[in-house]
């Protein structure tokens, strides 16, 4: 059985017991949060019925830093800016 979840703008295909980073979600590491799920297939069936799933947060992160670089030609204008997305590592508990 599996079941589509919506985090943070995104679509995930998760089961029981798996864990994933998704966007920064609000509450402390050891919490439980519930997920909207979209679509959820067990075998042939597919159900459509709004539901929630359930996960645990794990710990929160920072992703890999991205460079940012903007320049005008022939002008010297030249600006270096870095980004790191915050994240959350869950594992879903129930679906």
């Amino acid at each position: 059985m599996y079941a589509i979840v919506k985090s943070g703008g995104k679509q995930y295909r998760v089961r029981q017991g798996d864990e994933l980073v998704v966007e920064r979600l609000a509450g402390e590491v050891g919490e439980q949060v519930e997920l909207p799920v979209s679509l959820r297939a067990e075998g042939d069936t597919l159900d459509l019925e709004s539901r929630t799933a359930r996960a645990e947060i794990l710990e929160h992160l920072r992703g890999e830093k991205l460079k940012v670089y903007k320049y005008k030609p022939k002008k010297g204008y030249r600006r270096k800016r870095g980004h790191r997305q915050a994240l959350t590592r869950i594992r879903v508990l129930e679906v």
